[in-house]
């Protein structure tokens, strides 16, 4: 049984990471730290834990947990780590941005490590420090990365991606309220948006030779969770040969499926699985992939992580039925 400790506790990939944790027969929730929250009883805030827990909020950090999940907005987790010291014995998983660019991978004698287990599995489970991916940077990576390890991105990419109304977060906004966001649609930060750092960098590690664009298109649904991807590229050979390529990629990664069907959001829902499907269109493969923003693309990647890293079974604590009705 390993002590955990979660740093900025309100936001919605901290309430889904708690509520992977209490349900982890591995781990023991140690403290979940929040100034704002402190003394509350943590159902208080994410109301879909009552009866789950009675812990509550804490104003301190315990430094000696085995590992602490930093749940802290973009350009926080460094500030924080500046000023609050953990033990040589604990692990950091990052889910900002902070640290999962190459150029921001040293940090104060600490090497965080990009936790895509399906891109660096061995390397994770080595790691101390993981700066976890992306929501949509996991969901294009995954279709991407067959293709990338074989030398076979050799034309721009092109994706369009929907996400769910929680990438946003929990504090309000013009485009997150309700009476906006509901019976509604719209694109934002075209071509550049923050994750296409971290997916170029990954590309260009599996094809150093790769001078292919990647066009992306963000948009926002109106819906709670989920993001929905679209790529294309061009591609010589058959579906066939595309399937088999992909299907072997992942045949060792227990949450990246690909399937024959069409897929849709609601087989991911509530899940840490990714699911791809692929359709051959001229000379151009479409490829789409579904994950669940909130978990495969954030909290149940991090304990995901945190498995590998502790020598668990990769699945523990994350074999999670879709919300699918």
């Amino acid at each position: 049984m390993i002590n955990v400790g979660i740093i900025g506790g309100a936001g919605y990939t901290a309430g889904e990471l708690i509520r992977l944790l209490l349900n982890h027969p591995k781990a023991n929730l140690n403290f979940i730290y929040s100034t704002s929250n402190a003394g509350n009883k943590i159902y208080k805030v994410h109301q879909d834990l009552i009866g789950s827990t009675d812990l509550e909020f804490s104003s301190t950090i315990n430094a000696d947990v085995d590992v602490v999940f930093l749940c802290l907005g973009h350009g926080n987790s460094k500030a924080f780590l500046e000023t609050h010291k953990f033990s040589s014995k604990t692990k950091i998983i990052d889910l900002s941005n902070d640290f999962r660019l190459e150029k921001d991978r040293d940090f104060q004698g600490m090497h965080f490590v990009y936790g895509l287990p399906e891109l660096q599995k061995e390397a994770v489970k080595k790691a101390n420090y993981i700066a976890n991916p992306g929501c949509f940077a996991t969901g294009i990576q995954l279709a991407l990365l067959p293709l990338a390890a074989q030398q076979l991105l050799k034309s721009d990419v092109h994706i369009n991606a929907v996400t769910g109304s929680t990438g946003a977060g929990t504090s309000l906004s013009e485009t997150t309220h309700f009476s906006w966001r509901d019976n509604n649609f719209s694109h934002y930060k075209a071509f550049n948006h923050q994750h296409l750092g971290e997916i170029n960098e990954s590309i260009k590690g599996l094809q150093k030779d790769a001078t292919s664009d990647v066009f992306l298109i963000p948009n926002r649904g109106n819906f709670s969770r989920g993001i929905f991807v679209t790529t294309y590229t061009d591609f010589d050979g058959s579906l066939e040969e595309a399937k088999n390529l992909y299907k072997t990629y992942y045949k060792e990664a227990p949450f990246t499926i690909v399937s024959d069907d069409n897929i849709h959001l609601k087989q991911v829902v509530n899940t840490n699985k990714c699911i791809l499907h692929l359709e051959k269109h001229n000379n151009k493969l479409l490829i789409t992939s579904i994950v669940d923003n909130l978990l495969k693309g954030a909290s149940g990647q991090a304990v995901q992580n945190m498995n590998l890293m502790f020598g668990f079974e990769e699945t523990e604590g994350l074999m999670l039925k879709a919300n699918y009705f």
